[in-house]
């Protein structure tokens, strides 16, 4: 028994050590494929001559990979550098992105993708029809296209608006049933009345609420108040109105696309009104495009100036009842026109009862992009100011409507997280 026990001991010690050799030389393989094929010399020179034998998978992953990082560009794109170069093949990228999209996780994909394009002077290519239809549906990239959309060839025009539409879908699936949870829960906690009207009865919140009162000889629910809807809700005059003011200068890709899909998710809800403004140093409504998020989207012309406290003024003329208005001002404040102008004219929207909320730019995934100085301006008049996880929007939009404090908002989510 001892001797079968020790013969046990031994193998176990000695898969264990090969456990360990074979992780050690999976770590050299990994490394070896983030510094690329011109590591490999040192490798060797350090003994690691073993370790360097890569897979099939790890040698089709260092194939794509040196497609765009590699220095020398030998078997890549081109040279490396920054502008369009000679570049490959239609099909040979096609192929590529195939590759890519088979190889990696989504969310390297499009860092990958990012990189192909911004080192080796791929954006005009991704207006090939072939190419796109490879391409892995991403925000940023989207940002790009619509960036660039006045340069798109004809015979790409329909793969691009696909491609967009893609992205759209995506973010209606993350966003849609949210925010129309938060608008209804928001808007029908103020649309009873105390005028008494049979076939405005609200059943469910008088049963609900009298339930307490249940008496039981009579089997029955005995309510001390009687809850009745407020028909006069449905006027347009008793609706709230939300206001998207967007800044579309250069910097706004990403919020421009979040902005328009959450524009049109709330333009297609009958318990408010909304409107769509774009500006850069002028001012376009997009209201009547909030019927197609990909038209909407088409609607913005991405670049420019920038002249909010024009564009604010513009929204001014459609606020009816300030109470009941949400003015939500997308934008990287970096102001072009009169600053002073601008922070006396929010001040006198929020004095007069107006909701209003600065939300700031995002870019690269997430990370705010905006003026320090005039974010702080802002925040000193009362108006929260702060860039919003897209995530968070419905539970924003949902505090707003409702008429809570909104200034401890990012403070709460980051304690519930």
């Amino acid at each position: 028994m001892q001797t079968d026990n020790s013969v046990q001991i031994d193998k176990g010690i000695l898969a264990s050590g090969e456990n360990r050799a074979e992780q050690a030389r999976e770590r050299v393989r990994r490394w070896r494929l983030i510094l690329g094929q011109e590591s490999e010399e040192r490798f060797q020179s350090m003994g690691g001559a073993g370790e360097m034998v890569l897979s099939q998978e790890q040698f089709l992953m260092d194939q794509a990979l040196a497609a765009i990082y590699n220095r020398s560009g030998a078997g890549g794109f081109g040279t490396g550098e920054r502008g369009a170069g000679k570049g490959p093949s239609n099909p040979q990228i096609s192929q590529w992105l195939g590759d890519v999209r088979s190889l990696f996780d989504k969310d390297l994909v499009k860092i990958i993708q990012a990189d192909a394009m911004e080192r080796c002077g791929l954006k005009q290519l991704i207006f090939e029809p072939e190419l796109l239809e490879n391409l892995e549906p991403d925000v940023n990239m989207a940002a790009t296209i619509l960036l660039l959309k006045d340069q798109v060839p004809k015979r790409s025009k329909e793969n691009v608006r696909e491609f967009i539409k893609k992205i759209v879908e995506q973010i209606n699936q993350l966003l849609e049933s949210d925010i129309r949870r938060a608008v209804t829960a928001a808007v029908n906690k103020r649309q009873h009345s105390p005028i008494p009207s049979a076939a405005a009865l609200d059943y469910q919140t008088t049963i609900r609420r009298g339930i307490k009162n249940f008496n039981p000889q009579i089997g029955k629910v005995v309510p001390e108040h009687f809850y009745f809807y407020d028909r006069t809700s449905k006027t347009a005059a008793n609706k709230y109105t939300v206001i998207l003011d967007v800044d579309q200068s250069g910097s706004m890709g990403e919020s421009v696309i979040y902005s328009s899909i959450v524009g049109c998710i709330l333009a297609s809800m009958a318990a408010i009104k909304t409107r769509i403004v774009a500006f850069d140093t002028k001012v376009v409504d997009l209201t009547e495009k909030c019927d197609d998020p990909v038209d909407l989207l088409y609607g913005f012309q991405l670049g420019g100036g920038t002249d909010i406290n024009q564009s604010v003024a513009y929204c001014q003329t459609f606020i009816e009842n300030p109470k009941k208005t949400l003015f939500f001002l997308v934008t990287d404040l970096m102001e072009g026109g009169n600053r002073a102008a601008l922070i006396r004219r929010l001040g006198e929207m929020k004095e007069d009862g107006v909701t209003v909320v600065c939300l700031l730019a995002v870019a690269d995934g997430g990370k705010p992009y905006y003026d320090a100085q005039m974010a702080q301006k802002v925040a000193a008049l009362g108006i929260p100011c702060f860039a919003c996880n897209p995530q968070m929007l419905p539970e924003l939009l949902e505090k707003a409507l409702k008429g809570q404090d909104l200034s401890g908002f990012l403070g709460e989510k980051d304690k519930k997280s």
